[in-house]
């Protein structure tokens, strides 16, 4: 089924922020440099801001729903006041092994599974086969490849350093956000096409 919007699927921990480890308060939430700014990009490209993000921090007990939700709306107000408005976050609280219950357990939404892209396309009416997907991780882009995702970037984790994973599944290869959205291949081949 094929929505109207095309989407850039965002990753949090590593591609957004800068990946402490379960990251939850507002102090520990570093941006990767760069990162809202090339947000703003992305929105005046065309393409809705979708984040997706394994959070099993909740089902180990870390942290709870409620506090991942109060800084995903500070994160939100951070992104809408540098012109990047995200249409939606979406999170997976479940692990397979380290989790309590009830989350521990197999799920379709945790990357990469996935079930956290197709979810988001049903309520944003997205058109998947018309979006890209960042992350840091092989497991987004095998997330986004289930999905129907054709083009997946693999970034280099919080923008320090070229990738390292090796991932065949990639479509190219950047350090951060900022340095894909800047970059040539991403000008000439997923600029909006402006009519006049």
């Amino acid at each position: 089924m094929s929505g109207a919007r095309r989407a850039a699927f965002l990753d949090r921990d590593g591609v957004i922020n800068v990946d402490h480890g379960y990251v939850v308060r507002q102090e520990e939430f570093d941006f990767v440099p760069g990162v809202l700014q090339a947000s703003a990009q992305l929105i005046a490209d065309g393409y809705a801001l979708v984040v997706v993000t394994n959070q099993s921090g909740i089902g180990r007990g870390l942290y709870t729903t409620a506090d991942f939700e109060r800084l995903t709306a500070w994160m939100k107000a951070r992104f809408a006041s540098a012109g990047a408005p995200l249409a939606g976050v979406y999170f997976c609280p479940h692990h397979p092994v380290d989790a309590q219950e009830p989350y521990r357990r197999q799920c379709d939404c945790r990357k990469p599974a996935p079930g956290l892209l197709l979810q988001a396309q049903r309520e944003l009416d997205l058109s998947l086969v018309d979006s890209v997907l960042f992350g840091d991780r092989r497991s987004d882009l095998l997330a986004a490849a289930a999905a129907g995702v054709p083009t997946r970037v693999l970034l280099g984790t919080d923008g320090s350093a070229d990738p390292t994973e090796d991932a065949p599944e990639a479509s190219a290869r950047f350090r951060s956000l900022a340095d894909a959205v800047a970059s040539s291949w991403w000008r000439s081949r997923h600029a909006v096409v402006r009519r006049g």
